[in-house]
């Protein structure tokens, strides 16, 4: 090899190795900032300390009962510390630089703990931070044809799968009973108060699958949707949603380079169930 060609290659791979080493020092910086950003909106709702409290717990609620003086005075009230931590968090500082901000979104004990937005498209967000800067972080973000207020049937959230596992990136370990059992509830607080959701699913699916229906014109429609969740579950949480709960879908890159599939956990709010409904019919008179 003759000289001239051997500086010439030295100071190609010069080229490679200072473009390669920029584009991880670009990445680097770009990870602090959106990790910044999140951690500026932590201190600005006044985000508690969730460590502090005791391990969530799946919470059923409890069957109706009649409602009578003695039932009012000695029935316990139930109270999740999550919840009331959740309540006092002020989003107000939040909204007034993003109006986007829908509230906060938490899974406890797994670090997801980050505000929850809705852009215009689902790609509003996705790679922009809370405060609408560029960042590959993105944000945790509703989909934009679901309404604000988590009253459809299935509401979608989206999140990446960071490789420093910020983000949805702990998602992945839901693939394991153990890691559910540990953590398997999801909080959202909005302005109309925090919603608990109960885990019950998790699986890989792709990207066009049926997972991502929004609309459902009957409860046939919810059952069967129900069922095929469940069907598709790596997990066996012994749950199982009905057609009156309303179902969360967490959504996040399932690891497949071709981006083919996504990675799910899924999630249902039970609903109330009125007490009237609950007492037995009396028989027609003959």
């Amino acid at each position: 090899m003759s000289r001239r060609l051997r500086t010439v290659l030295i100071a190609a791979l010069s080229l490679v190795f200072a473009a390669s080493l920029g584009g991880v020092v670009w990445h680097e910086l770009d990870q602090r900032k959106g990790e910044a950003a999140n951690q500026e909106a932590e201190v600005l709702v006044g985000e508690p300390d969730f460590s502090a409290l005791p391990p969530p717990t799946l919470t059923p609620l409890p069957p109706p009962q009649e409602e009578t003086e003695e039932t009012e005075e000695k029935e316990p009230v139930y109270v999740d510390p999550y919840a009331d931590a959740l309540r006092d968090m002020d989003f107000s500082a939040l909204q007034e630089i993003n109006p986007d901000v829908l509230g906060w979104f938490l899974i406890p004990g797994t670090d997801i703990s980050y505000p929850l937005l809705q852009g215009r498209d689902n790609n509003q967000y996705l790679r922009r931070s809370w405060k609408k800067e560029y960042s590959r972080m993105g944000s945790i973000f509703l989909e934009s044809q679901n309404s604000d207020s988590l009253e459809d049937f299935n509401t979608i959230v989206y999140g990446h799968r960071m490789r420093n596992e910020t983000m949805f990136g702990k998602l992945k370990y839901f693939n394991a009973l153990s890691y559910w059992q540990d953590h398997p509830c999801v909080y959202i607080t909005n302005g109309s108060g925090t919603r608990k959701y109960n885990i019950f699913a998790a699986y890989e699916v792709s990207v066009t699958g049926l997972t991502y229906r929004i609309g459902f014109d009957s409860s046939q429609a919810k059952q069967e949707y129900i069922d095929w969740c469940l069907s598709q579950s790596v997990l066996d949480t012994g749950l199982t949603p009905t057609v009156d709960d309303k179902i969360l879908t967490l959504s996040t890159c399932s690891g497949d380079t071709t981006y083919a599939t996504r990675w799910i956990v899924q999630a249902y709010m039970p609903a109330a169930v009125p007490k009237e409904a609950s007492q037995p019919s009396e028989a027609p008179q003959e």
